[in-house]
């Protein structure tokens, strides 16, 4: 009889995730990992890019870097890398408006990010936070209300671009409290930030991460968080519910590569995303950007894309939203 002692069977163990990886690490071999993302630096979903891509690169053993892609709602970013090579070495870290909404107001002939790109893992999800430049004279949601619909179509607001996930909650925001405000929509949420810190632009409604380090600085003032829940980062600020609103509304940011990555390939690629997002630093960094990390299977992640794409539909309708 063959006897195994416990430190041979703990090692063995230890080593069953390395060794599941390691024919992602041979075939990457050489090969740094590009993070195509579909905006410009600065917003939600590059932050969500430079958290997942040094411990990607760490588990993988392999440099990953981001290239930012904006432009077209998304689209140049998602044909990029649909059409690129399926070896694991350009992925996508998509924004659920261009999963879910781009499709419905922008749509590309032979491109379809529902068909043309595999879901590969969840990375986090954010409600959206109201906030206005520093001088509005308004410091709490209901008189913003109040001040809007006192001053109707004096104030306006800056969104990342037509049919994004900012403008067609705000637009739900205008139907539900019978307001009109202005649209101007911009490259990426980045280029908006700057104007409404700037006092171009009156307000803005859009994922934490890049708001945060302003509203603490008080150049932005947070009047109102589309969740269900108040953000732990942002306690003080009310709900649209709790302020009469019944507004929920949130985003979420996952990686894709092309369709035609092999089973294998994205099942182990999945993983390490999967073991990136259950780490205790990436939800601690989550959470102090406002956001929830949350792991989710790629089945998972195709089914909330084709459920958020009818949800949005509606209001795509009835906003007649356009591209631009």
């Amino acid at each position: 009889m063959t006897f195994i002692s416990r430190r041979t069977l703990l090692t063995v163990a230890g080593l069953g995730t390395a060794a599941w990886l390691n024919p992602v690490r041979a075939q990457l071999a050489g090969k740094p990992i590009t993070l195509v993302v579909p905006t410009a630096a600065g917003g939600t979903t590059d932050i969500a890019a430079r958290m997942l891509a040094e411990p990607l690169g760490k588990i993988l053993q392999t440099s990953v870097v981001v290239d930012n892609r904006g432009g077209g709602n998304g689209n140049i970013a998602g044909q990029l890398v649909a059409r690129g090579p399926a070896d694991g070495s350009s992925l996508l870290v998509q924004y659920s408006g261009y999963q879910c909404i781009t499709p419905l107001i922008q749509p590309v002939p032979g491109f379809d990010p529902a068909t043309s790109l595999k879901p590969l893992g969840h990375l986090i999800d954010a409600p959206q936070l109201l906030v206005v430049r520093g001088n509005f004279p308004a410091d709490n949601f209901a008189d913003f209300i109040k001040y809007v619909k006192a001053n109707p179509g004096k104030v306006n607001y800056a969104s990342s671009g037509n049919g994004s996930l900012q403008h067609v909650t705000t637009e739900l925001l205008k139907d539900l409290t019978r307001t009109f405000m202005v649209h101007i929509p911009y490259r990426g949420t980045g280029p908006a930030l700057t104007d409404l810190l700037a006092g171009t632009v009156d307000f803005t409604i859009t994922t934490p991460p890049p708001l945060l380090p302003h509203i603490r600085a008080g150049k932005l003032k947070a009047l109102m968080v589309t969740g269900r829940t108040r953000l732990a980062a942002q306690p003080n600020v009310p709900t649209a519910t709790e302020a009469g609103v019944p507004l929920v509304a949130s985003s979420w940011f996952a990686v894709y590569g092309p369709t035609g990555l092999s089973a294998d390939l994205q099942g182990r690629l999945s993983l390490a995303i999967k073991q990136v997002v259950e780490s205790e630093s990436f939800k601690k960094r989550a959470e102090e950007q406002g956001a929830k990390a949350v792991v989710m299977s790629g089945a998972e992640l195709a089914a909330l894309g084709d459920s958020e794409r009818k949800m949005w539909g509606r209001i795509v309708k009835l906003a007649n939203i356009k591209a631009d």
